[in-house]
């Protein structure tokens, strides 16, 4: 386990124009949801591609 506080947010815009926050890894990709968590063949997805217009940048 990491110590407190080494987790760099990262402000990401919402489809309807809110604001969250996320941890810095997940700032050029996000994790799917249960209907899209596996591909037309049966793999596991793991990572969708973010839009990078969505990333407004570290937390201040």
């Amino acid at each position: 386990m990491g110590k407190t506080g080494t987790t760099t947010w990262i402000k990401i815009k919402n489809r309807k124009g809110k604001t969250r926050l996320v941890p810095g890894k997940y700032q050029q990709y996000k994790k799917p949801g249960p209907n899209q968590k596996y591909t037309s063949d049966g793999k596991r997805r793991r990572r969708i591609a973010r839009s990078p217009k969505s990333v407004l940048g570290v937390k201040q």
